[in-house]
């Protein structure tokens, strides 16, 4: 008999069996008790996934390439890490306050044209039908299909707001907050951006560290991106090792850049702190 685990989410199930070509374990999550049994809304858990990857990546990319201009203008390790924590916090704060206002600036539209929608059904009721009517229209149903399809939509008030907001506006609300999607995108932002500075960190209790700061940054920069990029395959299904090289490229890109800028200022502008 086949077994499904109850790890994962119905989708995140299908999705693999999709990209192994499981046709049977598909079959099976689109079954009528699979489908039936799966709340048709957002885990507490998955709400967040997005902000949390794209925070970690943005916070390690930013303070890396932050260190490495230092590092490539050859300045004090001491100035590197004051940078860099600088940068880290600076940014991380700057992010979650735009995260915060994007989507509270976001929901509060959505709200004010729900409550639009919301007086065009009460006060032009025949106007707000025909649009739903042509929006289907368009679609290519008509005759009987599109007049069921019509009065079974604007018999009910909300599905027919809903689908003035989805069909006509193409917005779509979610129960996420705000100020919980800036707090994750902070904390991720933060504790990822943190990694390239271990070394420089505890650089004064260990000799080897101290010697050997920028290289050791490296590494540990260059595992965590890896690890980052990997984890992106939660949000857009790629293939983790895909998402892995894909993300250490991109953050060691940004880093050369950084370094090569540094040095440039260093050695051939000939600017020095």
């Amino acid at each position: 008999m086949l077994r499904l685990s109850t790890n994962k989410t119905r989708v995140q199930k299908a999705r693999e069996a999709y990209l192994k070509g499981d046709l049977e374990t598909h079959k099976k999550l689109h079954s009528p008790d699979e489908i039936g049994k799966e709340p048709w809304h957002k885990t507490e858990q998955g709400k967040y996934i997005g902000q949390a990857v794209y925070g970690a990546s943005d916070g390690i990319v930013t303070t890396f390439a932050a260190i490495s201009g230092v590092a490539g203008a050859n300045l004090s390790p001491k100035i590197a890490l004051i940078v860099g924590l600088a940068n880290l916090f600076a940014d991380g704060i700057s992010m979650a306050i735009g995260d915060y206002l994007s989507e509270k600036s976001e929901k509060d539209y959505i709200k004010a044209e729900r409550e639009r929608e919301h007086w065009e059904i009460e006060h032009i009721p025949e106007a707000e039908k025909h649009e739903v009517r042509e929006i289907y229209k368009r679609k290519g149903l008509d005759g009987e299909k599109l007049d069921n399809l019509v009065d079974a939509i604007t018999s009910n008030k909300e599905l027919w707001v809903d689908t003035m907001l989805h069909e006509e506006l193409g917005l779509f609300e979610d129960d996420s907050s705000p100020l919980k999607s800036a707090l994750v995108t902070f904390f991720a932002f933060v504790i990822a951006g943190f990694m390239p500075l271990v070394a420089y960190v505890f650089a004064l209790q260990w000799q080897f560290l101290a010697q050997n700061q920028f290289l050791i940054s490296c590494i540990i920069t260059g595992i965590t991106l890896f690890v980052v990029g990997a984890l992106r395959q939660i949000v857009t299904g790629v293939k983790w090792f895909i998402g892995g090289l894909e993300m250490l490229m991109i953050g060691g890109l940004s880093a050369f850049v950084a370094y090569i800028i540094g040095w440039l200022l260093k050695t051939v502008f000939n600017i020095v702190v």
